[in-house]
């Protein structure tokens, strides 16, 4: 399977799980084209100052790589400062949020897998 850019759909997702201004979301793959074993595949792109709020993931894990920009992460409490080339796993029944922290958009890799 191949899937083109004019092939992907882009949503605008304010306040996203409690955090500050929006998070454009470009979902690359449906659940339904990971074979079911996860339920987002997608791009996330964060404007300076705009964050995800803190959740938990249960009985999923979520993988973020940094594509660009700067993002301040929290891992269970810990805060961390990611640049591009970055990784994060959190694993089921673990928390996090992510915040741009740079001037610049913040783009970044986001998989959900089924744990």
């Amino acid at each position: 399977m191949i899937k083109r850019q004019n092939d992907y759909t882009t949503e605008r997702k304010e306040n996203m799980r409690g955090g500050d201004g929006a998070v454009m979301l470009t979902e690359l793959l449906k659940p339904a084209e990971l074979s079911e074993k996860g339920r987002l595949c997608a791009i996330l792109t964060l404007e300076p100052g705009a964050s995800i709020g803190y959740h938990v993931h249960e009985n999923e894990m979520e993988i973020y790589y940094i594509l660009n920009g700067v993002a301040e992460y929290t891992d269970n409490g810990e805060v961390f400062k990611l640049y591009p080339g970055d990784t994060t796993l959190t694993p089921s029944g673990e928390g996090h949020t992510v915040r741009n922290a740079g001037d610049s958009p913040l783009e970044l890799l986001a998989l959900i897998l089924y744990a």
